[in-house]
């Protein structure tokens, strides 16, 4: 295979390829040792080589800041492992589970919540064995309406892989929804080929797509091609994003962003709070830097547009809404409420 259109995987390769300096590779090195590197042809593409602070880049190469690791940054910052009853089921909230097929990714984000955890070195994927008990897992608690795909990302699986796993979920009566969250129709859109598609469906359920994308370049026409397969083949598109330093950290670009998923039919969802990932801390913004994002939204977007802004609480107790509030009480029985541009009301309204 041509050089140019691998996957690169090493320092030396972002080397050779200008994503890197020599005087860089030392550093990237020990980077690279600890945390898995994969940046795909449809991404290198898109990075500007004269832009030190290039967006792209910025998400997916690797950045010696990565080797400063804060008092407060976690190995495992959501907590899945204290809610994983079985290998591969992550049961934090009471009607939904995670089912992590794979700790393999098409692309490696330097912000990832699970860089501990995914990568070279790690558990390719589950076992039969293990897939069994997490399915059984499932089967066994009634009370699970909705199965979550994720990991690594499902879509670097076979279709035949991804069909035999939609199909047991398929045959479960009370699982009536399946969740896709994946990076491929952005990192890899040419592998969403229509077989992939349709391996996608699990008979009987409505099966929903999450898509990550944290920057409008992303989108790139054969991002939203593949974003358009999937849309065509009649399942709903949301999006999620996190807010991260020097990438999305505007109204301009976040709300371009924004409008930019409406317009290829994919809902935005959530806009998550920077995790307390290891070596992290140069990506993250603070949280009233994204309730002002929130606002500038509020003011000018489509409802449509609105993401819900949320933070993972460490420790594993899940996410709570963390954007900015619209109400105050007055303490006699009535709230002031601010309407979008900035204006304060009394409500219920008073009479003259």
């Amino acid at each position: 295979m041509d050089a140019k259109v691998q996957t690169l995987r090493s320092p030396t390769q972002l080397c050779e390829h200008g994503l890197a300096s020599s005087e860089q590779l030392p550093a990237l090195v020990a980077v690279a040792a600890r945390y898995a590197v994969a940046v795909t042809p449809a991404l290198d593409t898109l990075i500007d080589r004269t832009d030190p602070r290039d967006p792209i880049a910025r998400q997916f190469v690797p950045d010696v800041a990565e080797l400063d690791h804060r008092p407060e940054e976690l190995a495992d910052p959501i907590g899945d492992d204290a809610h994983s009853p079985v290998e591969g089921i992550v049961h934090r909230y009471p009607d939904r589970v995670l089912l992590k097929l794979t700790h393999v990714c098409a692309v490696y984000c330097r912000f990832c919540f699970r860089r501990e955890m995914v990568g070279p070195g790690k558990p390719n994927a589950l076992s039969a064995e293990a897939l069994a008990r997490a399915l059984d897992y499932i089967r066994g608690d009634k009370t699970i309406w909705e199965v979550i795909l994720t990991g690594g990302d499902p879509l670097v699986l076979s279709a035949r892989r991804l069909r035999a796993v939609m199909q047991e979920l398929g045959t479960i009566a009370h699982v009536k929804v399946v969740r896709i969250h994946t990076r491929v129709p952005i990192a890899e859109p040419l592998r969403i080929t229509p077989e992939l598609v349709r391996a996608m469906k699990a008979s009987g359920k409505a099966t929903y797509v999450a898509v990550h994308v944290n920057h409008p370049r992303e989108l790139t026409d054969a991002a939203r091609a593949a974003i358009a397969r999937i849309a065509d083949a009649g399942m709903p598109l949301l999006s999620q994003t996190v807010l991260l330093k020097d990438v999305n950290d505007t109204p301009e670009v976040l709300g371009s962003l924004m409008r930019a998923l409406v317009e290829n039919r994919v809902k935005p969802y959530y806009l998550h709070h920077g995790d307390l990932a290891p070596g992290t801390s140069h990506l993250r913004t603070d949280i009233a830097t994204g309730q002002t994002l929130m606002r500038d939204l509020h003011g000018r977007l489509s409802g449509l547009c609105q993401p819900g802004y949320v933070l993972d609480i460490p420790g594993g107790y899940g996410k709570s809404p963390v954007g900015p509030s619209y109400l105050t009480p007055t303490g006699e029985g009535e709230m002031i409420v601010e309407d979008f541009n900035g204006e304060r009301h009394t409500y219920p309204p008073r009479k003259v």
